[in-house]
Parts: structure tokens; sequence; C-alpha cells
């Protein structure tokens, strides 16, 4: 894979998101995946837990995952 100089200086390359971004992307992605954890199990398919609680959690999650991407990174 051939690097791209960018110009006789070396300047560092700078990511898109910064570093809080991504603890919020993971912590999105840790979030969803609690979500479909609690959808599973071998209870009543009509529990509050598997019909609220977990689809809820998802949601939140996509939305930490949504704030994180929107977020200014902070430099």
């Amino acid at each position: 894979m051939a690097l791209k100089k960018t110009s006789s200086t070396n300047t560092p390359v700078q990511f898109v998101f910064g570093k809080s971004n991504y603890r919020l992307m993971l912590l999105a992605i840790a979030v969803i995946v609690l979500g479909f954890i609690l959808m599973i199990g071998e209870t009543d398919i009509y529990d509050f837990r598997k019909t609220v609680l977990a689809p809820v959690v998802v949601l939140v999650g996509f939305g930490i995952g949504f704030y994180s991407i929107l977020k200014k990174r902070d430099n």
C-alpha cells in the first residue's frame, strides 16, 4: 500500500474524528450490544424487558452513535 505524500514538510496526518468521538462511538456500540443482549432469553416473549426496555436501550445507543458522528472534534 503506497503512502500519500502531502507536501515537502512532515506534517502529521489528522483523522476525521477526535479521540472523544471514537470513545463515544465505542460507548454507542457497547450500549447497542447491551440492548440486544437484553432481548435474548427464555422468558415470555411479551416480557417488559424484551418489548420495552431493550428497544429503548438500542435506540439510545443509536442516538449516542449519531451524536458521536456529528460532534465537532476537539483540538
